[in-house]
This record gives structure tokens, sequence and C-alpha cells, in this order.
């Protein structure tokens, strides 16, 4: 292996590393986000059994406690909706005209961005998860109406408007709930 490659191998490995690749890695999320921009909007399927969020059969942890129900339901939507925004993406600029307006492609990707961090920050227990949840929350809402005003006849922008809403109100109760 040269230098060159070597270095790029490096790079582009701990930029994975950063943005919570493994995480997003399994087979059913890679597939999903791999055929993004080929063929009709498919429906975000829901991780394997092998996971990370899944040891011994049953929901937990990192560090091998029992995760809620409600938790492992929030980072399954916001997943979906990271999924479904980065295909709409692709769709809506196929679509063009108000579809592609800069503004609604940029929350789209903000709140594909979102999920997946607020998603991680579940994932492994961290104690600011009540803060992404409550910012994923609110960018989702955002992005539900900009999806709502372009979408008109569209069934796919309406799909990703109504999982955008399902996603920013399960992030709200995750928010809720840590704070009280």
């Amino acid at each position: 292996m040269s230098n060159i490659s070597r270095r790029t191998f490096v790079t582009t490995g701990a930029s994975l590393l950063a943005t919570g690749a493994p995480l997003m890695m399994s087979r059913g999320v890679a597939a999903a986000t791999q055929d993004a921009g080929h063929g009709p909007m498919r429906e975000p399927q829901a991780l394997p059994d092998s996971s990370l969020l899944h040891m011994s059969g049953e929901a937990t942890t990192m560090d091998g406690h029992r995760m809620s129900e409600e938790m492992r339901r929030c980072i399954q939507l916001c997943q979906d909706c990271h999924v479904t925004c980065i295909q709409i993406i692709d769709h809506c600029l196929n679509l063009g005209s108000r579809h592609a307006a800069p503004d609604h492609i940029r929350l789209l990707m903000d709140c594909a961005q979102l999920c997946t961090t607020t998603a991680d920050f579940m994932a492994r227990e961290s104690l600011f998860h009540d803060r992404t949840c409550n910012l994923c929350s609110e960018i989702c809402r955002l992005c539900a109406e900009s999806c709502e005003r372009v979408a008109g006849d569209d069934q796919s922008v309406t799909q990703c408007s109504e999982l955008c809403l399902r996603c920013a109100e399960s992030c709200n109760r995750m928010a809720s709930n840590k704070a009280a």
C-alpha cells in the first residue's frame, strides 16, 4: 500500500468513526442509503437483530444496561428519518422547482445529520442525549413543515413529512423524560 493510499485510508476511516458510521453500517441502513438516488423511494428498513443495539436477544446499551423500549423506538425513528431525508434530497432535486429550493434541501440535510447524531447519543447513553433530542425534535418539525409546503401531490415527500413529525414527537418525549 503506498503512502498516499494509506493516508487516504486512515483519514477516511477516522472521518467515518467521527461521524458514527459504525452504528449506521448495518445491512438494512447501508442498503437503503446506497440506493438513495436510484429508483423509487423505498421504505426505511428496520435494523437487523445483529445491530449494535441488540445483544443476547434483548436491547441493551453499550455497558450492558437494558435500554427502554421508548428509547429503542426513538433511535429507530431517528435512523429511519435519516435514511428517508437522504433519499428525499435526491428525489426533490430530480423534481426540481420548489422541491429543489436551497433552503428546503439544506433543511433535509440538517435533519438527516442531526437524526444520526441524536441516535448515536442515545445509543451510547450520552449525558447530553436530552439536548440533542430537543434540537432534533425542533429540526424534524421544521423539516416536516418544509416538506408539507413543497409536497403538493407527491406521496414520497408527504411520507417524509409524516416520518419527520413522528421522529420529532418521539425525540420530544425523550428530551422531556430526561429533563423530568
